[in-house]
């Protein structure tokens, strides 16, 4: 099999769905990859707030999505979006990805915060009450200030509308590991053998610079972790996703033509 006829799974962040790729994903399909942009379970376009959905657990997640890869001819590549990100690397930690590539990704248990931003969103959550329990609704003003605030408020609001609920138990499971007795969110970092592309935009609130660069030293070296200068979250859909999608083909063609060569050794 060719470098660039391997399938790519990009998976999607919190309150999103497929539709995060359906420009992003163009220049993987014209350099010849087979992309799937699956739904994680209750994102579906149009999805309400429900019961099953506030409990819905990471594991679960990640549970679909291995289910999905076994339908693959092929071991992917997996591309992860913020939360999206996370559940790549507990994918990758089960031997389900051939390398990975994250975007802006949430981190594992057990990385602790490394901006007041990320400690004060934490907290300000546990004022909801039990959150952790309930689907979680999206605030247009959250998301313009702190991920889509690169956008031009006419593209926030053309994004925003897209938006579905969030499940509690998942964001509970990222935001506040430390209490979470079923350490959903843990990566066994020595698991995780294919290599790694870590980008994250200077501006990024959500998973700052600081945060996304400790999930790569985690990896020991199979991490390569790059800062991308004016961007925020949004990395799919900001201004210049083409030349982070280029970025990320280019670093796929080296890595899988170096696996091609040694494969022939």
């Amino acid at each position: 099999m060719k470098a660039k006829q391997l399938p790519i799974v990009m998976i999607h962040g919190a309150f999103c769905g497929p539709w995060v790729f359906d420009a992003f994903r163009g220049p993987f399909e014209a350099a010849g990859h087979e992309v799937h942009t699956p739904a994680l379970r209750h994102h579906e376009k149009g999805a309400k707030p429900s019961r099953a959905l506030g409990m819905t657990s990471l594991i679960d997640y990640a549970h679909d999505l291995e289910k999905f890869i076994g339908t693959l001819d092929s071991s992917p590549i997996l591309l992860g979006h913020s939360l999206g990100g996370l559940l790549a690397q507990m994918l990758a930690a089960r031997g389900k990805a051939r390398a990975l590539v994250l975007l802006a990704p949430c981190p594992p248990w057990g990385i602790l915060p490394s901006t007041l931003f990320e400690i004060a969103s934490a907290h300000t959550m546990l004022f909801a009450g039990d959150f952790w329990n309930q689907p979680l609704k999206p605030e247009y003003w959250v998301a313009a200030a702190n991920s889509l605030d690169h956008l031009s408020p006419a593209e926030r609001h053309k994004v925003f509308s897209h938006f579905v609920p969030e499940s509690g138990r998942a964001t509970f499971e990222i935001m506040h590991w430390a209490w979470d007795a079923r350490r959903a969110a843990l990566v066994t970092a020595r698991d995780v053998t294919c290599p790694i592309l870590c980008l994250v935009g200077e501006h990024d609130k959500i998973n700052p610079p600081s945060t996304v660069h400790r999930i790569a030293e985690r990896y020991e070296g199979r991490a390569v972790y790059k800062e991308l200068p004016r961007h925020s979250h949004w990395l799919p859909g900001e201004p210049g996703w083409e030349k982070i999608a280029g970025h990320c083909l280019q670093w796929l063609d080296e890595i899988l033509a170096d696996a091609v060569k040694r494969a022939r050794i």
